[in-house]
């Protein structure tokens, strides 16, 4: 068994207003998930320096270390996606994946071994427009499907409130679950599921939910999701 979570820290903005890394690092270990991904993880401009750098994540979460994408020099990840995994997880590949899309977006892929064998995780932060959404949806799908088999795991922020022909998590194919989290957005009143955790039929889902604490509702405009999931028999 291992739990996974995926986290839209709002570029560490809570709904105070204030830019607060350390209180994430908080959020971030009341969930206590072996694998987290998080969206909007850099700052928007300039150097699109890391809201939680390396330094302050060995500080505030010991037992995590960042995977590197090697973008920029003071960003953890890729267009806000990030990965952070438990200090003994071994980090097998790391790629930035490029998304179309009408606006700046990109995806992070990391295949770690937890001790179990070999995992993918895909970091996701989809497009506000449901054709894009779609499209690249089915876009990370087909990588998936060209590289060697492995358990996958994708979760992020995906945007996804539309039902019926325009909304992307029905195109996902027969092959991957989604994770019945549960409504993450906005933390005030949380009503929709844009935060999503698809995993592939190598694995099977024993829980899941929306983190929600004193904290996580002050955090960010999102709350965190998990999943725990395990390797099937």
């Amino acid at each position: 068994m291992f739990k996974v979570a995926s986290y839209n820290i709002h570029k560490g903005i809570g709904l105070d207003r204030r830019r607060d890394p350390e209180r994430i690092l908080e959020v971030i270990a009341e969930i206590d998930a072996d694998i987290i991904a998080l969206q909007e993880a850099d700052r928007r401009f300039f150097e699109r320096r890391a809201i939680v750098d390396s330094q302050l994540l060995r500080e505030g979460a010991g037992d995590y270390k960042h995977v590197s994408f090697d973008m920029r020099e003071k960003s953890i990840g890729w267009h806000g996606n990030a990965i952070f995994v438990r200090d003994s997880a071994e980090i097998l590949h790391a790629e930035p994946l490029w998304l179309e899309t009408l606006e700046p977006r990109g995806a992070v892929l990391a295949e770690v071994d937890l001790g179990q064998g070999p995992l993918r995780i895909v970091g996701m932060h989809l497009d506000l427009s449901g054709m894009f959404r779609v499209k690249q949806v089915r876009g990370l799908i087909e990588l998936i499907e060209g590289r060697r088999p492995m358990p996958t795991i994708l979760m992020g922020d995906t945007n996804d409130w539309n039902q019926g022909r325009r909304a992307a998590m029905p195109t996902i194919p027969g092959q991957y679950r989604l994770a019945s989290c549960g409504p993450s957005f906005h933390t005030r009143r949380p009503t929709l599921e844009l935060d999503r955790i698809i995993y592939s039929q190598e694995l099977d889902c024993n829980d899941c939910g929306v983190h929600t604490s004193a904290l996580s509702k002050r955090a960010s405009d999102h709350l965190p999701v998990w999943a725990k999931l395990r390797y099937r028999p």
